[in-house]
């Protein structure tokens, strides 16, 4: 400091050094006076955040309608938060449908589809939250620089002789540079309160994204089921209206024989109009189903469209133990638990604004009239200390802001309780659905096959002239609804599955070891 001094208009080191010297008594002098500050921060660790606990849920040991085999390992768990963690849907849970062109689906839609992009943002924006709040118990240096030029002191007075005199004012110059800093101490722990809550609500927004993710990934299969089970209606159809239309000319045959009446002419035409119309609606189903597809690919359907196979994926056989700590991996679960915590930091934060908020400033600079001569040591200027703040009377807006606090704790405890009842109706529901529509699947298969043979005996009857052809007609609609009912079956069984592998969030099951690690499984039970 003294070599910048001399090279300022050649000040002596005498005068820096009585300067520096009186600075330096000055700042011993305000130390015992700085003392009850560091006490105060000593006590910075005091916090008005309630303890934290998780709402109590009493969830069965096994669901309803699993196998009495399938119970589960132990009590219910928190749900793991934050994608990447313990709870993360596992990758490419798909894959067990083996199909390519779903795998292909769903590299497109996690790479194109808006509304997981949506979820990244809001993400993106919930971790810059953290770091604002983590920001606020730091303290903040800032700079300050100005320059003025005013006049001062014009005007006209009276002298003794009562005249008016003009008297002419004066111009003075200001020029001044410094830096100033501030921290607020963090007393009564409402700022780490605020960075609690926002990490919480952070991790919850990482569990929606993972959510997000999850249903996009359920939508994205059962939409390419849907299309898939309309593709094989169609097929079905095209190869009926192919049979009909033999049908068809065989009766026009006859007729013209003078061996079937009219009567059997037009009800063949029925029957091979009806499908017709049939065919198209199902046409009309694939299509809508490939633009659903596009949009959630984030294609426009234009630009989108698939080969046509016509072949339904096998569904996955559902594993006979089925646990209910499965739902720990729930994102939406762990999304809401991690709303709970948030609410409860924010009680925290509204409690200690009853109590007073300490900051510690301190500011420094050179200020002058002349600019060449404003860094020198006798226009140095400086202060520091504490400003205690309290608010004495608000009408109650901070028992308001408590009670409000609290109630949107209530709220998200209701929330997720809420939100693992739904989970638990939704695996029991899927659950029931899957067993018995395989079981469903199996008995309209057997009476397809029937129908088909009572078909073939009323065809081989009719061309014998041993029936009418009202027989055939009747073997036929007989025939064409149980093959609907079999596709639709089989479509339904396969959004059954698709559901209850998102309802556990893409497990099927856990591990002997993972259930051990997490504590749901003694040792002792291990196989």
């Amino acid at each position: 400091m003294q070599a910048l001094f001399l090279n300022q208009k050649g000040i002596q080191p005498k005068l820096v050094k009585r300067q520096q010297l009186t600075f330096e008594k000055q700042s011993v002098a305000v130390l015992p006076h700085l003392l009850p500050v560091v006490a105060a921060v000593l006590l910075s660790a005091c916090s008005m955040q309630p303890v934290y606990k998780v709402p109590a849920m009493e969830v069965p040991a096994q669901f309803k309608e699993a196998t009495p085999q399938a119970a589960a390992f132990g009590v219910w768990q928190p749900a793991q938060s934050g994608v990447g963690g313990a709870g993360a849907v596992p990758e490419q849970w798909w894959t067990v449908y083996g199909d390519a062109t779903l795998n292909q689906l769903q590299d497109e839609a996690a790479a194109g589809n808006p509304s997981l992009a949506q979820a990244v943002a809001r993400l993106r924006s919930a971790q810059a939250a953290v770091a604002s709040s983590r920001a606020a118990q730091l303290p903040t240096l800032g700079t300050t620089g100005s320059g003025s030029r005013a006049l001062t002191g014009g005007g006209t007075y009276s002298n003794t002789n009562g005249e008016n005199v003009a008297r002419s004012g004066s111009i003075n110059n200001n020029f001044s540079l410094g830096l100033n800093a501030s921290w607020e101490l963090d007393l009564w722990g409402k700022l780490s309160g605020a960075v609690d809550a926002n990490q919480a609500t952070a991790q919850a927004t990482s569990d929606d994204l993972a959510a997000a993710r999850l249903s996009t990934q359920a939508s994205v299969a059962q939409t390419y089921f849907s299309l898939r089970a309309a593709e094989a209606q169609m097929q079905f159809l095209q190869e009926t209206l192919s049979n009909y239309e033999q049908s068809l000319k065989l009766t026009q045959n006859r007729y013209s024989a003078g061996v079937a009446s009219s009567a059997d002419v037009a009800q063949a035409q029925s029957q091979y109009k009806s499908t017709q119309a049939s065919l198209i609606d199902a046409q009309t189903s694939r299509a809508q189903f490939e633009h659903a597809l596009a949009a959630l690919l984030g294609k426009a359907p234009a630009a989108f469209s698939l080969p046509v196979t016509g072949v339904l994926p096998k569904p996955p056989a559902v594993p006979e133990m089925m646990a209910s700590t499965l739902l720990e991996q729930r994102p939406d679960i762990a999304a809401a638990e991690r709303r709970v915590y948030a609410a409860n930091a924010q009680i925290g934060v509204a409690r200690a604004a009853y109590f007073p908020s300490l900051t510690l400033s301190a500011s420094a600079g050179y200020r002058n009239s002349v600019l060449s001569d404003l860094l020198s040591a006798p226009n140095l200027f400086w202060s520091l200390g504490p400003a205690l703040a309290m608010t004495l009377f608000d009408g109650g807006a901070r028992s308001a802001a408590v009670e409000s606090a609290r109630a949107s704790l209530d709220l998200a405890g209701a929330t997720y309780k809420q939100t693992v009842i739904t989970a638990l109706q939704e695996v029991e529901d899927n659950l029931v659905a899957a067993s018995n529509l395989a079981l469903e699947q199996q008995v309209q298969t057997e009476a397809l096959a029937a129908a088909q043979k009572s078909l073939t005996v009323a065809n081989n009857q009719y061309k014998a002239g041993i029936v009418a052809y009202l027989n055939v007609l009747s073997a036929q609609t007989t025939v064409i609804s149980a093959q609907n009912s079999l596709i639709n079956v089989q479509s339904r069984r396969l959004t059954a599955v698709n559901t209850l592998l998102k309802n556990v969030a893409g497990r099927w099951q856990t591990s002997v070891k993972e259930d051990v690690a997490a504590g749901t499984r003694p040792v002792a039970a291990q196989d």
